[in-house]
């Protein structure tokens, strides 16, 4: 009866779609749907509205309420739109930047978004082809905008695309304004609500002027000139994995100084198919596979790459036996703050007033290396919302130098109020030219850092459950987690329990609680053991999947120790995996 419940309702909201509001093919997309035997597909197209959550939007291209299209991005944009003519009523003029990927069909919603804005009367800056997120950031800072749009998905599998919104301060949006859109977004009821039809007048194009500035910037934030010229010729392979990075990121790293930049020719050809790779994730080992023949062709001293948009970057590193081995994106965080801390410290730029801010379910390495250093450090949820949150409330009194999340995403200036791999990649090329300046490669520079500090050894692993009924699997394995916390992980006592729904810290051994000071609830949950172990659980925001982050620490005794001690933390990391079931 409840499956028949749900069929009368899809078909019902399907229906709908059939009418004159929408597009030719739109309406045939739908009927095949209508008319197919088999209404698997618009049970998931229609069981639910594409829900704009507090980063915007993100789904499956394709015809239907809970697929990314030009009715879903349409409404989206009305909506936002709408809250900024109330938010902004008093200004003479509202503008907005737009920017977008390399994705199919990226372009064509980025422009439906333009007109939309333009339409209601909102300046809107447009960036004339697919660009950086981090430089639609940028973007909205210089030309002073009140928000900003960028179409994208990411590093998802092709068939996604998303809808990223910004705020006035670059960064993504959150409270008060993340709930305020969201809710001028639901109440668009009919596709006759939003003004599809654009005011040519009010979109300026933008471009290379823009590019300029933003790499003029980056370059700004270089710490060691004199030693690129001396490692000018440094061996660097790189490749955008098929996505914007191609744009910058190269010319980057030549305003930085570096002379000798390796391509993967196949990879450079921008394209949304993603022909290359099974998944366009720099996380993903077979994505950095042509990259990595071709370090091995050329003997290169570092492998990079940038995810489509170019916000996430990814590192690969020779490691004692000469292989190229995948950085993981603590490690990536941990060496460009190594860096930029120590070169700072050299320069005698340490004062004591600076700050880093890391999310909670990066390692706790950079803690260390910051309580050692006279640099304090911030904890914030997932996502660079959060860190650009902490940024802007300590821009007057601290400064920053640096944050970055596990998951390939790092931020080393605050021009620019989301990840960005375009200075992170250049940092981070410089900081092997640093190391080799002082007699070791990056393998050496990593030991060193986890001789003062520890070793700490950290694995994601994703639980993904597609669908309806996949989303009700993650709740029930959540809700279990939370009931029936582990006593022991890896056979060390769990001492304490963060529950940042509850926003509640538990002291296990005595039972003792203590509210934990985050500006809103997540559903995440953490478990610390006796022995500096920690693991996270919490749900994508974006896709269909549960994360656990699990991390341990073992301390280093020398570096002949080395591949000892990380088969041991390996050993532990099972032993982990074992315990939660996973």
């Amino acid at each position: 009866m409840e499956n028949d419940q749900l069929l009368k309702d899809v078909t019902a909201k399907a229906q709908v779609w059939l009418g004159e509001g929408y597009d030719d093919e739109t309406r045939a997309e739908v009927k095949r749907m209508l008319d197919a035997e088999d209404k698997t597909e618009l049970i998931e197209c229609f069981y639910r509205d594409l829900e704009f959550g507090t980063g915007g939007l993100r789904g499956i291209m394709g015809a239907g309420s809970n697929r990314m299209n030009i009715y879903t991005v349409g409404a989206a944009t009305q909506g936002l739109a709408n809250y900024l003519k109330e938010a902004f009523k008093d200004l003479p003029e509202i503008s907005v930047a737009v920017g977008h990927d390399v994705r199919n069909n990226s372009r064509k919603f980025a422009e439906i978004v333009a007109d939309i804005f333009s339409a209601n009367g909102i300046k809107v800056y447009l960036f004339d082809s697919f660009r950086p997120t981090p430089e639609l950031s940028f973007a909205i800072r210089h030309f002073g905008c009140q928000s900003g749009v960028n179409i994208t998905a990411s590093h998802n599998p092709k068939i996604y695309n998303g809808y990223k919104a910004y705020w006035e301060d670059g960064a993504q949006i959150i409270a008060p304004h993340d709930v305020n859109i969201i809710d001028h977004v639901n109440r668009i009821k009919d596709v006759s609500e939003i003004k599809f039809n654009g005011d040519k007048s009010k979109i300026q194009i933008i471009g290379a002027e823009v590019d300029k500035i933003y790499l003029e910037n980056i370059k700004g934030l270089s710490l060691s000139p004199e030693v690129i010229e001396r490692h000018k010729d440094l061996k660097i392979v790189y490749t955008p994995i098929h996505g914007t990075g191609v744009t910058l990121i190269p010319e980057s790293l030549m305003n930085y100084g570096f002379r000798n930049i390796i391509h993967v020719p196949e990879q450079d050809v921008p394209s949304g198919d993603f022909p290359t790779v099974e998944s366009p994730n720099p996380e993903v080992p077979s994505a950095m596979a042509m990259a990595i023949a071709k370090a091995k062709e050329v003997g290169a001293d570092i492998v990079m790459a940038s995810d489509p948009d170019a916000d996430r970057i990814g590192c690969v590193i020779r490691d004692n036996n000469g292989e190229y081995v995948l950085l993981n994106g603590n490690q990536i965080v941990m060496i460009l703050l190594h860096y930029i801390i120590e070169r700072n410290r050299e320069l005698g730029r340490i004062k004591g007033n600076e700050f880093v801010v890391k999310t909670i379910v990066t390692t706790e390495t950079i803690k260390s290396i910051c309580e050692a250093n006279n640099v304090r450090m911030f904890d914030c949820y997932t996502g660079f919302k959060w860190i650009a949150a902490i940024i802007r409330d300590n821009e007057d009194v601290l400064r920053y130098i640096g944050g970055g999340e596990e998951s390939y995403g790092f931020l080393a200036e605050t021009f620019v109020r989301d990840k960005d791999a375009v200075s992170a990649i250049s940092l981070m090329a410089e900081a092997c030219a640093w190391a080799k300046d002082k007699g070791m490669d990056f393998q050496a520079m990593l030991a060193d850092i986890y001789m003062k500090y520890g070793y700490s050894h950290e694995v994601g692993v994703s639980v993904v459950r597609p669908g309806k009924s996949g989303a009700e699997e993650i709740q029930k394995m959540m809700k279990e987690f939370r009931s029936n916390p582990p006593k022991s992980l890896a056979g060390s006592p769990v001492e304490v329990i963060k529950d940042y729904e509850a926003l509640e810290l538990t002291h296990v051994p005595s039972g003792k609680k203590e509210k934990l000071d985050f500006p809103t609830t997540s559903n995440v949950l953490q478990y610390f053991t006796a022995d500096g172990s920690k693991v996270s659980v919490r749900p994508s925001g974006t896709e269909p999947k549960i994360k656990f982050y699990m991390e341990v620490h073992i301390p280093l005794p020398s570096v002949e120790d080395y591949n000892a001690t990380a088969a041991l933390a390996a050993d532990k990391i099972e032993a982990l995996k074992k315990d939660l079931g996973i």
